[in-house]
């Protein structure tokens, strides 16, 4: 074994399997009825939008917080962003009694058993481009929106790096979760996407423990982050200066062994 192969097999429990995705499937398909029964013609426009869409979602065994993105485009545009947040809490108060349901600015959270919703309101403007509700501390209501624009970047490096960013984006979102979310899910794809990686000469299934460390190799934290996130991208240097070290040596056992002490097997691994 070697730290590679050990990232390599983080990677592959990444992906939702058929069940949970039949699963999700399902309850994407139920809310899609539920909004056209409760909404009709108030409605549109909805779709996924989000690392769902992208194929980045981890399963809930790696991350409990796992959600999906949806965005809801309401047709009439001439109302401030609290009241299409009101109508989607009113919307999922009356078809999902029994559901955990929470206001996250600027986002409604529907959390079933097995997966959460983020239901995003939007409206679109007289040239059809969309737009969210800004973030509370933002001096305007609305903000400009591409949801799904980052997916063509993210399929691009994934084919110029061999199908590897995809695989390397599981891992560091498996890592980011186990360290207390010290980035945003997003942010840290979009500075995966942006990095530039070594350009290697052996085998793809080579190159995986590569990449990871150049990942956490770049990443920074503003000097006036919180100690806990200083700490733990700190921690996750170290370890990965230690799989390298002992790497160069040969001591392919010793290197796994740091990973598996840096991204623990999840439940889903036993």
């Amino acid at each position: 074994m070697s730290a590679n192969s050990y990232l390599f097999g983080l990677a592959n429990q990444g992906i939702i399997r058929d069940q949970e995705m039949e699963g999700i499937q399902r309850s994407v398909d139920t809310l899609v009825n539920r909004l056209c029964w409760h909404f009709g013609t108030e409605i549109a426009d909805q779709f996924k939008f989000g690392s769902y869409t992208r194929g980045t979602i981890l399963p809930r065994c790696m991350d409990a917080g796992s959600d999906v993105d949806y965005m809801i485009v309401f047709a009439d545009p001439r109302f401030r962003p609290q009241t299409y947040l009101n109508r989607l809490r009113q919307f999922v108060e009356a078809r999902y009694s029994r559901s955990e349901i929470a206001q996250s600015h600027p986002t409604i959270i529907l959390n079933l058993n097995h997966i959460r919703f983020e239901l995003v309101p939007a409206i679109r403007d007289a040239w059809g481009g969309l737009h969210i509700p800004a973030p509370a501390s933002d001096y305007q209501d609305w903000l400009a929106t591409d949801p799904n624009g980052f997916n063509a970047n993210l399929t691009v490096a994934n084919q110029r790096h061999n199908s590897l960013i995809k695989p390397v984006v599981r891992v560091a979102k498996y890592w980011n979760v186990s360290a207390g979310k010290p980035f945003a899910s997003y942010d840290l794809e979009q500075r995966i996407v942006g990095l530039s990686f070594p350009v290697l000469t052996f085998i793809s299934e080579q190159r995986l423990s590569a990449y990871f460390y150049g990942v956490i190799d770049g990443l920074t934290v503003p000097w006036d982050a919180p100690a806990w996130k200083r700490n733990a991208v700190e921690r996750a240097k170290t370890y990965v200066r230690q799989a390298q070290e002992n790497a160069q040596f040969n001591n392919h056992a010793e290197a796994e062994r740091c990973m598996q002490r840096l991204l623990p097997l999840p439940p889903c691994g036993g």
